[in-house]
C-alpha cells in the first residue's frame, strides 16, 4: 500500500461524495494500490477488498475503532471500541474458485461476490429481488439428479447453504460483533460495515481539514496547495496563532 498524502485523500473524498458506496470505496483503493487495476480491485472477493480497507483505516487514523450500537430490546446505547486486529480475519485470498456445492441431489458450483456485484444490485430496492440478483450472479451452475436448474428452482434451504459456504470461504465480508447489553443483559450480533465506517471517519475528516484551508488560507493568503502540504502538527501550530 502506498503512502497517502492528505492531498490525494483529499481528492478521493471529493470525486467519492459525488459516488455510490461500493464505487467510492473503490477510489480510495485505487489511490493507495496503483498496482491494482480497477478490474482487478472490481474482481476482489468483498472479504479481501474489506481487509485492504482495514489495512486503510489502520494507516490513516490508527488501530483503535470507536463506533456505537442500539441494543435492539431496550435502545440502551453501547460504546464499542475495537481494534484493528479484532476484527480482522485471516485472508483467504488462497480460496480455490468456483466453489461446490453438494447437498442432497442438488449440486451447485458459484463464486464469491466482488464489488461489481455489489454495484449492481445497490441501486435495487428489494431486499429480496437484490439477493436474488446476487445468486444469479455468483451461481455458476446448477442441477438436480444430473438436470440443470435456474436459481429459481433451488428450495430455500439449499440458497442458504449457498449463504454459509460463502460465509465460510470469506468471512471478512461478513463481519458480525457479539454484542451484550448491560442494561438488559440481552446479547445479540451485529453486522459491522468497515467501508461506511471509514466513509463517515473520512468525510468528518475532510470537512476538518477543510475549515482549516479556509482559515489558513484567509489568515495568510497562502494558497491550498501550500497548506495541504504542511504537516498536521504545523497546521495546528498556525492555527493557534490565527485564533489568539
Amino acid at each position: 500500500m502506498n503512502p497517502i498524502t492528505t492531498a490525494d485523500l483529499l481528492t478521493a473524498w471529493e470525486l467519492g461524495s459525488s459516488q455510490s458506496g461500493s464505487r467510492r470505496l473503490l477510489t480510495l483503493l485505487a489511490t493507495v494500490h496503483p498496482e491494482l487495476s480497477e478490474q482487478q480491485l472490481l474482481k476482489l472477493p468483498i472479504g479481501q477488498r474489506d481487509g485492504l480497507v482495514l489495512k486503510l483505516r489502520e494507516a490513516l487514523f490508527g488501530s483503535k475503532l470507536t463506533s456505537l450500537a442500539s441494543c435492539p430490546v431496550c435502545d440502551e446505547q453501547l460504546e464499542l471500541v475495537l481494534d484493528v486486529a479484532d476484527i480482522s480475519v485471516a485472508s483467504n485470498d488462497v480460496v480455490q474458485q468456483p466453489l461446490v456445492l453438494k447437498q442432497a441431489d442438488f449440486e451447485l458450483a458459484f463464486r464469491l461476490p466482488d464489488s461489481q456485484d455489489l454495484l449492481l444490485i445497490e441501486v435495487i430496492q428489494s431486499v429480496d429481488e437484490a439477493r436474488s440478483v446476487l445468486f444469479e450472479r455468483c451461481l455458476l451452475s446448477a442441477s438436480r439428479d444430473g438436470q440443470v436448474c435456474t436459481v429459481h428452482q433451488l428450495p430455500e434451504e439449499i440458497l442458504e447453504k449457498v449463504e454459509a459456504a460463502m460465509s465460510e470461504a470469506d468471512p471478512q465480508a461478513n463481519l458480525q460483533l457479539e454484542l451484550s447489553c448491560p442494561a438488559c443483559q440481552h446479547n445479540w450480533l451485529a453486522a459491522f460495515d468497515i467501508a461506511s465506517f471509514l466513509w463517515s471517519e473520512i468525510n468528518a475528516w475532510a470537512q476538518r481539514v477543510l475549515n482549516e484551508v479556509h482559515l489558513l488560507a484567509k489568515a495568510y493568503a497562502w494558497r491550498e496547495a501550500d497548506i495541504l502540504a504542511m504537516s498536521p502538527t504545523r497546521r495546528r501550530l498556525y492555527l493557534e496563532r490565527v485564533m489568539q
